[in-house]
């Protein structure tokens, strides 16, 4: 996949998984690379900005595998940023699927 598109998504998939449920780094990683290969050298720069932002805050959590975990939880208003970025995503990928869409026509022509 194009790492452009990637960049671009990321944090709009991040601030999703999180409002989901409150997760930890790695968690966090797991969840996205399940659809989207990245690598964590990109996610936790991503994951300090948004908490410098104060779009997501973060706690420490007793694991039972080991040392506590930082878990990140989204913020009203990391709700809120979430939310403008699902529409701006919705207007964008509209947009984008209607070029594609009138190439096709064209094409067919």
């Amino acid at each position: 996949m194009n790492v452009q598109f990637k960049k671009g998504a990321l944090e709009l998939c991040v601030l999703i998984l999180i409002s989901q449920k409150d997760q930890y780094g790695y968690e966090l990683a797991q969840n996205i690379s399940k659809k989207i290969q990245v690598a964590e050298g990109t996610l936790y720069p991503l994951l300090r900005r948004l908490t410098k932002e104060e779009y997501v805050s973060t706690y420490l959590a007793e694991s039972s595998e080991g040392p506590p975990r930082k878990y990140y939880a989204l913020t009203e208003k990391g709700m809120e940023y979430r939310n403008i970025l699902i529409e701006e995503w919705r207007q964008f990928s509209n947009a984008v699927n209607e070029f594609i869409t009138e190439e096709n026509e064209d094409g067919e022509e």
